[in-house]
């Protein structure tokens, strides 16, 4: 069964950054498309960026465009999420999701399209 870990998470002050990490095991994620989603407390979940199984197409939400980046490294079977220039309201529970595809360029669209989860990293900006 495939199982995702996400870690890197942790305090950081305004105008930081972090390096997410969702690791894989129990298979492989060289077939799935890869979404980080993001949950703040009562709020709803976010999606932050997508990532296709080839790697060669991604997507990122207006709120972090241009300070984050996503990107997966097939051989250690782990995608990550750059986050540079940090801010406040980026405080949340980060979470990263596998999503089966068929498509090497397909981009996941809701989080109907995800078949496993991870267990969520914290990330908390404050000064």
């Amino acid at each position: 069964q495939l199982q995702l870990v996400e870690s890197g998470g942790g305090l950081v002050q305004p105008g930081g950054s972090l390096r997410l990490s969702c690791a894989a095991s129990g298979g492989t994620l060289y077939d799935y498309a890869i979404g980080w989603y993001r949950q703040a407390p009562g709020k709803e979940r976010e999606g932050v960026s997508t990532i296709s199984s080839s790697g060669g197409r991604t997507s990122y939400a207006d709120a972090v465009k241009g300070r984050f980046t996503i990107s997966r490294d097939h051989a250690k079977n782990t995608v990550y999420l750059q986050m540079n220039s940090l801010k406040p309201e980026d405080t949340a529970v980060y979470f990263c999701a596998a999503a089966e595809t068929f498509g090497n360029a397909w981009l996941p669209r809701s989080v109907n399209d995800y078949d496993h989860w991870g267990q969520g990293t914290q990330v908390t900006v404050s000064s």
